[in-house]
């Protein structure tokens, strides 16, 4: 199984990005993928996720309104659009997909290997 990070890069406050994460080695549509991100010096947080069929997304408060989370099942992949950047969302950001064994339980789970996402006048 691999998932695999991209878009990250340096951007000036109150720009955008947008992060993909492309799954291979799974059936993706089995699992709930997410996107995390740990700043230096902090612990990882969640910072939204989306469903299998993508029918129900959650996000942190902190990203209210600026990310959107979706997912192409036909192409193995979850996106992050990224708008109205602050400096406070530079972080390691991370793609997570956990199995669903039924709504609500799940079992195991993987991670990608980041992407570095730098918000910075």
């Amino acid at each position: 199984v691999q998932l695999v990070e991209s878009g990250g890069g340096l951007v000036q406050p109150g720009g955008s990005l947008t992060l993909s994460c492309s799954a291979s080695g799974l059936t993706f549509s089995r699992y709930l993928m997410s996107w995390y991100r740990q700043a230096p010096g902090k612990e990882r947080e969640l910072v939204t996720r989306i469903t299998r069929a993508g029918g129900s997304t959650n996000y942190a408060d902190s990203v209210k309104g600026r990310f959107t989370i979706s997912r192409d099942n036909a192409k193995n992949t979850v996106y992050l659009r990224m708008n109205s950047l602050k400096p406070e969302d530079t972080a390691e950001y991370y793609c997570n997909a956990k199995f669903t064994v039924r709504d609500g339980v799940y079992g195991h789970d993987y991670w990608g290997q980041g992407t570095q996402v730098a918000v910075s006048s």
